[in-house]
């Protein structure tokens, strides 16, 4: 079978590969790509441990095929640290320890910045509602959902340091 060419735009940066009609997103990312970031954890959706951005929206990179990434805008943990300074969201999940093993930690810092994006004030209850599409084995959520918390207010405080 002859393989598919995209261009596709990844953290900012113009990309072209090459995959194969039924490859995800996640094959691209973690194959021809080099973006190893996103984990596979279920290869059904259910744990989030994939998650991308696709156009500022929310999606799971193992059930998008690598071709729907023609002409878009993808997002992946790679691109959250700017300049070698990691996002307030990955400080944040370091100093409060909100994170173990790692499967989960990419998915739920890309969901968090999304959610942040949206919603840069969340409740604890928006917080946990918009992450229950992400499975973490590890950590019970509690120390996630107070970092993400954290990480908003620091965000709020920065943006009106700078205004």
């Amino acid at each position: 079978m002859a393989k598919l060419h995209v261009s596709t735009t990844i953290n900012g940066e113009p990309v072209e590969f090459l995959c194969e009609p039924n490859d995800t997103m996640l094959d691209a990312l973690r194959g021809p790509v080099g973006l190893t970031g996103s984990k596979e954890g279920c290869s059904s959706g259910d744990c989030g441990a994939c998650s991308i951005t696709l156009d500022d929206r929310l999606v799971c990179s193992c059930l998008m095929l690598a071709v729907e990434a023609e002409g878009r805008q993808v997002g992946t943990i790679e691109g959250m640290a700017k300049g070698g300074k990691l996002h307030p969201l990955q400080q944040t999940f370091l100093e409060l320890a909100a994170l173990q093993c790692g499967i989960c930690t990419s998915g739920m810092l890309v969901a968090s910045e999304a959610l942040l994006k949206k919603n840069p004030e969340p409740s604890e209850e928006e917080v946990r509602f918009w992450l229950a599409g992400n499975l973490c084995r590890c950590t019970g959520y509690d120390k996630i959902v107070r970092a993400v918390l954290e990480a908003a207010a620091e965000i709020r405080e920065q943006g009106i340091r700078e205004s």
